[in-house]
């Protein structure tokens, strides 16, 4: 599979996931902690297949990206910090359903400016053979990704 297609389909399991979360009631806590938590596992596996393969080949195949890979690795940061936050966090808090908005916005702003600024350039760079190739490793990559948020590098930076 394309590496831009692998990435955009996670943005798609994700973003079903906000619409679940958006569509359960006030009261329905235990759905609500459930799509949280698959939220975190997505996206936690995400941000790391990236930040390990996509970016570092993204900034070979087009250096003049590298403003934009920062940008990313620092919106993940955020991400990731929120993630581990909500993984310890009681659906029942009053900043659950608050937490989870601001991350769902910072999401959906992160997956705006990754498919309509950025992926295309990407894609002119890099070619069919290698976007297949990263494809490939970023699906191997997967398996073995970390479940903690903090694992992943930008975590700490």
């Amino acid at each position: 599979m394309d590496g831009i297609v692998l990435l955009k389909e996670d943005h798609k399991t994700v973003e079903k996931l906000f619409k679940q979360f958006e569509k359960a009631g006030d009261d329905a806590h235990a759905e609500k902690r459930k799509i949280a938590d698959q939220v975190i596992e997505e996206l936690t596996t995400h941000t790391w297949i990236e930040e390990k393969i996509f970016y570092p080949a993204a900034r070979e195949a087009a250096p003049d990206t590298k403003d934009h890979v920062l940008e990313s690795i620092e919106e993940h940061h955020v991400v990731l910090w929120m993630l581990s936050e909500l993984k310890d966090l009681d659906p029942t808090d009053e900043r659950f359903d608050a937490k989870m908005t601001v991350l769902m916005e910072n999401v959906r702003h992160h997956v705006e400016e990754e498919e309509k600024e950025w992926f295309p350039n990407i894609r002119k760079a890099m070619g069919r053979n290698r976007l297949t190739e990263l494809g490939e490793q970023m699906e191997a990559a997967k398996k073995k990704a970390p479940r903690d948020p903090l694992a992943v590098p930008s975590a700490d930076e």
